[in-house]
């Protein structure tokens, strides 16, 4: 008996990238020690330091302070998004079966770094209500527009940093070694306090930090940082990015 061949059913390239991206948002969404203090700490903060005692100040806490726990909000989702889930994915394995599933190859970090941006909007969103609402915050539409366009891309290193790290620890090591990168890093850049209320030493180091050259690019797209250059902070992320994501892409090929 003769069978007929049907033609394999076809699938959307998009659509398999969207139900990714949605699933991996849902994943971390569902997951309280990821999504709360993502999406708490930042806001919480502000309000702490920038509303409550920003008045104690002699500079605009309520202008700076927005532009950088901005920055310390959307290290979390690259750094804990990736990092974390990550080193669970290569523990029990999900990595080798994805890689056997007929998926568009990229979809996989395509849908944590969607998920990181998300992330990084809904933390700029809160951010921008709590500073205009309690803060007094008024700024033009194009240093929002700016602001925000710093934060989605900012995210970037921060992936590629997180990649890296759940590329060579294991699932239970990964978020002490997330923690211990984000919460010093955010110090010494100076996100959480000027850096000119702080040791002279601390301020010679802040370039090493990825965090204090994206908070130079917050505070100059709020008015904070008049005439300082750009192009050296945008250069020395996208450096960070491409070192740690082809460091990452090394270590998973060999498994």
């Amino acid at each position: 008996m003769n069978t007929i061949a049907l033609p394999a059913p076809r699938v959307s390239l998009l659509r398999c990238y969207a139900l990714e991206a949605r699933n991996e948002f849902l994943r971390l969404l569902r997951a309280p020690s990821f999504a709360l203090p993502t999406l708490l700490f930042p806001p919480m903060f502000y309000v702490l330091f920038a509303v409550l005692f920003g008045n104690r100040s002699g500079f605009q806490a309520n202008v700076y302070l927005l532009a950088t726990y901005g920055v310390f909000g959307v290290m979390s989702p690259g750094l804990f998004g990736f990092g974390v889930t990550v080193a669970h994915d290569r523990e029990r394995g999900w990595l080798t079966l994805k890689r056997a599933l007929p998926m568009p190859p990229g979809a996989y970090l395509a849908a944590k770094l969607a998920m990181a941006m998300l992330f990084a909007t809904i933390i700029f969103v809160i951010l921008a209500a709590l500073s205009t609402t309690l803060g007094g915050v008024r700024l033009p539409a194009s240093a929002w527009l700016s602001l925000l366009v710093v934060d989605l891309f900012g995210v970037l290193p921060f992936c590629a940093i997180g990649l890296f790290v759940g590329s060579i620890s294991s699932g239970s090591a990964a978020p002490a070694i997330a923690n211990l990168i984000y919460l010093p890093m955010s110090f010494l850049s100076g996100l959480w306090m000027p850096l000119a209320v702080l040791p002279a030493f601390i301020a010679k180091i802040a370039p090493t930090w990825p965090a204090w050259h994206l908070g130079r690019l917050a505070l100059a797209a709020v008015g904070q940082a008049p005439g300082e250059p750009l192009l050296p902070h945008a250069l020395a992320l996208g450096a960070v990015a491409v070192v740690f994501t082809w460091l990452a892409r090394r270590r998973l090929a060999r498994g």
